[in-house]
């Protein structure tokens, strides 16, 4: 018989077999055995009839590895940048490291049936949550009634998400923020980019290498920028908080 969650004295959704942890991110149960010999994921915490149960932490840390993996780093170089990590990130800490190295991966949305994506999730999903999962760009609905398009780079965020009581308004109402405030600050850095970078080597009539070095200066000045609108949004996000709550 299945363990339930009260049985193990664990919230459910926060400690999960290895099957069920293998079917929320979408790897073989094999896949997961194989990580865990070589160092990519901690080992689960044994519990009641020595069962393992891993939890948020082992599925943010499954997701980054397969972001790593579609930037092309082998397991030897993922190993390597895993192990400078800090040891106590938390699940949160893990899906904002996850999100900035998928910010400069291209989109790419999968189709996906309501059975797959249940079974992706490990709950079954009302119609409400089915909105609340669009209102947040987790997925978009489709003419087929139980097909959507999904990004998996939000999938689990959304899910967690799902759980908080914010009414479907307000949810709106933040994409719409988030949107608005993202674009402007996209707007000013390309202008930023735009007349103090590259207008200045246009005038100076650059030939194709210096044309070159400029777009390869661009690129990768991409993930260093979403890094440091990130940081800079954390900070302020806690300064605001502490100023309207407190420091508790």
């Amino acid at each position: 018989m299945k363990e339930s969650a009260t049985e193990t004295g664990t919230e459910p959704g926060t400690a999960l077999t290895v099957d069920e942890l293998a079917a929320r991110a979408g790897v073989t149960v094999r896949t997961i055995r194989f990580y865990g010999t070589r160092g990519l994921l901690p080992p689960p915490e044994i519990g009641p009839r020595r069962v393992g149960r891993y939890g948020p932490d082992h599925l943010s840390r499954l997701a980054l590895i397969e972001e790593l993996q579609h930037q092309g780093m082998t397991l030897s170089a993922i190993e390597r940048y895993l192990e400078q990590l800090p040891p106590d990130l938390s699940a949160q800490d893990l899906a904002i490291h996850r999100a900035l190295v998928a910010s400069w991966i291209p989109d790419k949305a999968e189709d996906t049936t309501r059975d797959q994506l249940e079974r992706r999730v490990g709950r079954e999903l009302t119609e409400d949550d089915l909105d609340r999962l669009a209102a947040m760009s987790v997925l978009v609905r489709t003419d087929a009634p139980d097909v959507f398009q999904v990004d998996p780079g939000l999938l689990h965020l959304g899910v967690r998400l799902l759980d908080v009581p914010i009414a479907l308004e307000t949810i709106l109402a933040a994409r719409t923020v988030v949107l608005e405030h993202s674009r402007s600050a996209a707007r000013e850095l390309s202008r930023l980019f735009k007349d103090e970078v590259w207008e200045p080597y246009r005038e100076a009539g650059p030939d194709a290498e210096d044309v070159a070095r400029i777009k390869s200066l661009s690129a990768h000045m991409q993930p260093m920028v979403v890094q440091a609108l990130v940081t800079a949004f954390q900070r302020s996000m806690k300064e605001e908080l502490r100023e309207a709550f407190g420091e508790g």
